[in-house]
């Protein structure tokens, strides 16, 4: 319990440090933004190494994509791979669900990275245009844009379907696809006591190329990934 205390107070703290030195970038270029993200990630590698004595692997990293325009689709079950996605990925571009957009100061950040907003189980205006943000983010610049096909945060153990979104997005870009798996609610649940002297396992699989029909995708990104799992986890 302790080493638990000890690790939220020290990320938050560190969190909400860095989030204050980089206020100003928020009127700056924004890749001075992107840099204070950066430092979040390995931030909470830090704390995670040193307070908690997690251990970090990464695996398939010569399966990554390189020189290419592509988007991720990853396992989510942690707080832990939205900081730390950012420092093994070119600064990418998080979906992410528009209530977070509103966080004072914190949403400012998320709104000056260029993170897209959706909001769940509505028709508005916003959503009918989301896909077309998506797009434009693709298009205008080499960060690669990052969906959780869960939706969610969920159980180590736990095996939801994908949602649908994920494949019309692989529709909509007519990219490659970056499958990850990713166990750290092993260490890192989203209720719950933090674990201990752990593993956390980031899996980054084989790239699914586009031109494959929605349902196949789909179909193929699930097995991939809940395989991988399965292994790891």
């Amino acid at each position: 319990m302790i080493r638990n205390f000890l690790f939220s107070f020290s990320f938050f703290s560190g969190i909400v440090f860095i989030s204050l030195i980089f206020l100003p970038s928020l009127l700056l270029p924004q890749k001075i933004t992107l840099f204070g993200g950066k430092l979040m990630g390995y931030w909470s590698q830090f704390c995670l190494k040193i307070i908690l004595s997690t251990k970090i692997i990464i695996k398939g990293k010569d399966n990554m994509i390189s020189n290419e325009k592509f988007f991720i689709a990853s396992s989510h079950q942690s707080m832990f791979e939205t900081f730390f996605f950012q420092t093994i990925f070119n600064s990418p571009v998080f979906i992410l669900k528009n209530e977070l957009m509103r966080i004072p100061i914190f949403g400012w950040y998320l709104k000056k990275i260029g993170s897209i907003s959706i909001k769940r189980d509505k028709i508005t205006k916003d959503n009918i245009n989301f896909f077309e943000d998506i797009s434009d983010a693709i298009q205008n610049s080499k960060r690669p844009i990052v969906i959780f096909p869960q939706a969610t945060r969920v159980l180590p153990e736990d095996r939801p379907p994908f949602k649908k979104g994920a494949s019309r997005i692989y529709e909509k870009l007519n990219i490659l696809c970056q499958p990850v798996a990713i166990n750290s609610g092993y260490v890192w649940p989203k209720d719950g006591i933090k674990k201990t002297n752990k593993v956390i396992t980031i899996s980054i699989l084989k790239p699914i190329g586009p031109g494959l029909q929605k349902e196949e995708f789909l179909r193929v990104l699930q097995k991939k990934i809940y395989d991988e799992l399965d292994i790891i986890c």
